[in-house]
């Protein structure tokens, strides 16, 4: 059991920070727009399951895929950190939107089932990746995956059991978090909401420019200090 709390604490402190559930529900409020509550309900259900199957289908088959595809960490940090850079930009520039304005009156008119058809075609990009999960988690979740005890097998499902557990909890936070996005927003003047959002997309934009230069990082030094 110890093994399983020390994996599942290395996990959850290592992937809260780039998940922060909190400040991505104020950047998937301002995404989606306003909808009604059951579509933020069944959106944040989506992106949820799709967080947890994307974190379980890297941790069990991340590093076997990017082999088989020939692709190295860091373009997986270059190209992913370019993603996020271009979507914070766009939301650091985006014209802020006033809930009560004409658009949310015509919103509300709009029935619930035509926006969730409408934003279900969103939930894995951008919602889920890479808004939620990007390819900082991913880089996360090998690493970890990689420094598993291989042997005995019981330490390898202990390890592997803790690392769920950890996701599952941040999965949870991130439906509650982002199901009841307005009702956060709410208790947030719009100027502060405002702010607070462009303080987040800066911070997203700094984020991407980072993992890109993670990534930049080893590939320069190859071509500087060939092997």
């Amino acid at each position: 059991m110890l093994l399983v709390w020390n994996y599942f604490v290395l996990c959850f402190s290592a992937l809260l920070p780039l998940i922060n559930p909190l400040g991505s529900a104020l950047i998937f409020l301002t995404l989606v727009g306003p909808a009604p509550i059951p579509v933020y309900h069944s959106l944040a259900r989506r992106v949820a399951i799709n967080t947890l199957l994307f974190f379980v289908i890297v941790d069990l088959v991340g590093s076997t895929m990017l082999r088989f595809f020939g692709i190295s960490l860091p373009i997986v940090e270059v190209a992913g950190g370019l993603v996020i850079a271009a979507i914070a930009w766009r939301l650091l520039n985006q014209e802020s939107t006033d809930p009560s304005s004409e658009k949310m009156q015509a919103a509300t008119q709009m029935k619930a089932a035509d926006i969730d058809c409408d934003l279900r075609q969103k939930t894995f990009y951008p919602f889920t990746f890479p808004i939620t999960v990007g390819p900082g988690c991913m880089v996360v979740t090998l690493t970890l995956a990689a420094h598993t005890p291989q042997r005995p097998i019981a330490d390898n499902l202990l390890a592997h059991a803790g690392l769920l557990i950890a996701i599952l909890v941040l999965c949870l936070s991130v439906y509650l978090c982002y199901a009841y996005a307005p009702r956060i927003a709410q208790n947030i003047s719009p100027s502060t909401a405002h702010g607070i959002l462009r303080v987040i997309a800066f911070i997203l934009l700094c984020i991407g420019v980072q993992i890109a230069w993670n990534g930049l990082v080893p590939l320069l030094a190859s071509i500087v200090h060939p092997k």
